[in-house]
Formats: C-alpha cells, sequence, structure tokens
C-alpha cells in the first residue's frame, strides 16, 4: 500500500475542521443542543467523505491519477484520527513511561517516569500546525469547544486519555503546550499503599475519615498526586451515593466506573464565548450542585472564589465532599484559601474566611514530591494530615500524622474525632504522641 500524503489529509483535515465548526455554530445560533461527541465522530466522517469526494472530482477533472476505494478509505481514517486523535501527539500519549511533554514552538521534550528528559525532533513542521494541532484538541475535547487564538491566548483542557495540558500562543515567542500525563484509572487507597505513596494505617485513617463523611481538602504542589489521592478517596464511597463533580476541566474520570459510582453528575466550567456570553463559572456550578439532591460534592481543583460557595456549601450539611488545592505544606492551605475568598464576589475578610473554613472542612491531606533515598528517583507522598480544631481569629489546628526524621509519616497528635473514626474500623495501629 502507497504511503498516504500527508499534505492531502492536512488540509482534508483543515477543510473538515471548518465545517465542523460551522455546524457548531449554526445550531448553536438556531438552538439546537450541541452533539454529543460520538454522534459528532460520526457526522464528521460524512463530512470528511464530502471533502474528499470534492478532492476526487478535481483530481480527475484535471487527468490526474485517482485513489482506490482501498486508499480513499485510508484517508478518511487518517483525517478522523487527526481531527478525533492526538495527531503527531498520540504516539508520545500512548507511551507508558512518558510523564510531561512540554512543546516550545518547535523543540519538543519528554519527561520520563523517574525523571529522565529527553528532547526530541520537531512534531510539526509549522507554528501553524501547531495552532491547528491545538485548536482540534480545544475543540473535540470536555463537554463544550474552547478557543485558543488571539483573543483567548490561554488554554486548559483535559485530553480523551485523561492528560492535562496547558498551551499560550501571542504571549510567549512562540506557541507554547505543555502536557502532564494523568491517565483515568481505578485507583484505589491499597494501590496507593502498594507504591508506597500512603502508610497502611493512615490508609485506614483516610477510608474511615471518607466513610464519616469528613470534609477533606487535598493539597500540594503541581504534579503531587493530589487528583490521584481524591480519585482513590472518592472510590471509597458506597456506591448507592449520589456524587456530583465540579471541574474546571474534566480530569477526574469518575463517571468511567458505573460499578462504583452509578449515580454521578459530571459538570465543567463553561467559558464565555467571542461575544463574552455564556459563561458558567466554577462557584455557579458549586449553587447548581446543591439543587441537584447530591450526598456528596466534589471539587476537582479550587483556584478561585468558587471556595466561599465550596466552604458555604460544606457548613450547611454537604458533609463528605473532597477538594484538591495548590500549596506548599499542610499549615498554608489556611491563608492560601483566605487568598481565593478575597477574589471571590462575597470579598470575604481574612478573618471571615478562616471563621468559615473552622466550620466546614475537617483535614486537609498535603503531598509531596520526593526523591527516594535508595533509588534516587522522585515519587510521590503523603507528609502530613492537619485536622481542624476551631477557630481563634484563625484556624485552630493540629497535625495529627506528620512525616518523621526517618522519612515515615507517623501520629502526631491525638485526633478528636477518634471515636468517630472508630465506628466505621479505624483503630490507630500505634501510640498516639
Amino acid at each position: 500500500m502507497a504511503p498516504l500524503d500527508t499534505q492531502l489529509v492536512r488540509r482534508l483535515r483543515e477543510q473538515a475542521g471548518v465545517r465542523l465548526a460551522q455546524q457548531r455554530r449554526q445550531d448553536e445560533e438556531s438552538g439546537i443542543p450541541p452533539m454529543r461527541l460520538e454522534d459528532e465522530r460520526q457526522f464528521a466522517r460524512s463530512v470528511i467523505a464530502g471533502a474528499l469526494a470534492e478532492h476526487v472530482e478535481d483530481e480527475a477533472r484535471q487527468g490526474r491519477l485517482l485513489p482506490t476505494p482501498d486508499e480513499e478509505r485510508d484517508l478518511v481514517e487518517a483525517v478522523h484520527a487527526a481531527l478525533y486523535g492526538a495527531g503527531p501527539l498520540q504516539p508520545l500519549l500512548e507511551d507508558p513511561q512518558i510523564e510531561n511533554i512540554n512543546i516550545n514552538g518547535d523543540r519538543t521534550f519528554v519527561r520520563y517516569a523517574g525523571g529522565r528528559k529527553v528532547r526530541l525532533g520537531p512534531l510539526v513542521g509549522s507554528d501553524e500546525e501547531l495552532y491547528t494541532l491545538v485548536q482540534t484538541l480545544a475543540a473535540t475535547s470536555g463537554l463544550s469547544s474552547r478557543a485558543w487564538d488571539s483573543l483567548n491566548a490561554e488554554l486548559d483542557l483535559t485530553l480523551p486519555d485523561g492528560s492535562r495540558l496547558s498551551a499560550v500562543r501571542d504571549v510567549s515567542k512562540r506557541p507554547a503546550l505543555s502536557i502532564r500525563r494523568n491517565r483515568i484509572g481505578k485507583v484505589r487507597l491499597d494501590a496507593l499503599v502498594e507504591n508506597g505513596t500512603v502508610p497502611p494505617d493512615v490508609a485506614a485513617f483516610l477510608r474511615a475519615a471518607v466513610l464519616a463523611k469528613k470534609n477533606i481538602i487535598i493539597a500540594g504542589a503541581t504534579d503531587s498526586g493530589k487528583t490521584t489521592l481524591l480519585r482513590a478517596l472518592a472510590n471509597e464511597i458506597h456506591p448507592d451515593e449520589r456524587l456530583i463533580t465540579i471541574e474546571r476541566s474534566l480530569e477526574l474520570g469518575l463517571d468511567e466506573f458505573e460499578d462504583l459510582h452509578p449515580d454521578i453528575v459530571v459538570m465543567e466550567e463553561r467559558l464565555a464565548n467571542s461575544e463574552g456570553e455564556g459563561a458558567v463559572t466554577m462557584a455557579d456550578l458549586v449553587r447548581r450542585s446543591l439543587r441537584q439532591d447530591p450526598d456528596r460534592v466534589i471539587v476537582g481543583e479550587v483556584l478561585g472564589g468558587e471556595i466561599v460557595t465550596m466552604l458555604q456549601a460544606m457548613s450547611q450539611g454537604n458533609d463528605g465532599s473532597l477538594s484538591t488545592i495548590h500549596a506548599r505544606d499542610s499549615s498554608e492551605v489556611w491563608n492560601r484559601i483566605a487568598t481565593y475568598a478575597l477574589t471571590a464576589k462575597e470579598r470575604l475578610p481574612i478573618e471571615a474566611s478562616h471563621m468559615l473554613i473552622a466550620g466546614s472542612v475537617h483535614f486537609v491531606a498535603f503531598l509531596k514530591k520526593v526523591r527516594d533515598p535508595h533509588t534516587g528517583e522522585k515519587v510521590r507522598r503523603l507528609m502530613s494530615i492537619r485536622e481542624v480544631n476551631g477557630f481563634d481569629q484563625r484556624v485552630q489546628s493540629s497535625e495529627v500524622f506528620k512525616m518523621a526524621p526517618h522519612g515515615v509519616l507517623m501520629p502526631a497528635a491525638q485526633l478528636t474525632c477518634l471515636d468517630e473514626l472508630a465506628d466505621f474500623g479505624y483503630l490507630p495501629g500505634g501510640g498516639w504522641l
């Protein structure tokens, strides 16, 4: 079989992409609900076939050699893959050893598990091709398409395999994107015990805390394992419970496993359109979720004013909530939350934020990526767990588990809710200091 004409694939992909974008706009203007992704994928095949038929007619008029039926079929599949796959990124996304992919114009770097960094050759031939690739991913990933153009220079989205993409353009000399691998899997606490992220007795504590419907915030730096731990905790929730997840871009994937979570509603923030209309914020979604009869609300990542709405929901009886937040250590979380609360429309002062935290959050679990002394590789470890004890001008908390000098997470203070956790099977494995 002759190799495919990559220039033709690229041209047909661009034509089909334009027609699909036009169809989406026409549907939106007519008030027609957007097609489900699977329906759009099927529709795209007819669009691609139409674009290819026009090409074949043009070639016939000019007396050129026409593709065979098998070649036409292969062309349609290649264009479809370019539209709905990740194009030249796909081989990297399929490599289980790659953790991060960074592209700066024509320079591509990948970081493997263990920290090894390798520079690869250019994945695309020009900045324009990179623009097209990312715009295609933005249009086909998530619950709604996202713009990435001169007016929308920043882009964050989750790819179909669970990887997180962040891209910028027009604010840097060359378009730049970073992809952090984050495959969706049925991760359980037992798996985190096996890989050393969480000690067995701490896993037993976390399991009991989830069953007791304690509100838990998972903190850490980028790529410290926050989302993985959140998934593991969420997967301890009983299947009878109704979950609502709220995310800036879809990443958790808890709805992928119907046996664990048969009753789940997945919500994703929607950005404004080119006219500045139609935005649905994280705070909007948190408020809406409370009207959807949730047993628990899970906010994938807190990055702004939605924290106030979430804490208010927690303090009003919606216990068992889970969320993640960026922080450098467990004690920094309170000030980070208070800073976000200042950006909310409520503009809570610092003391009011701390009072709200004290009345809503039960525990903070802090993760960090550290170097394994035996292998030298970077590994994710749970470093600290704090329990909220009350309020006295500021949040009062105690570090109930902390990292000992010999590198083991150990009990460090008496749990105030130990009797309650005992009802869910937790008994401390060692003495309490």
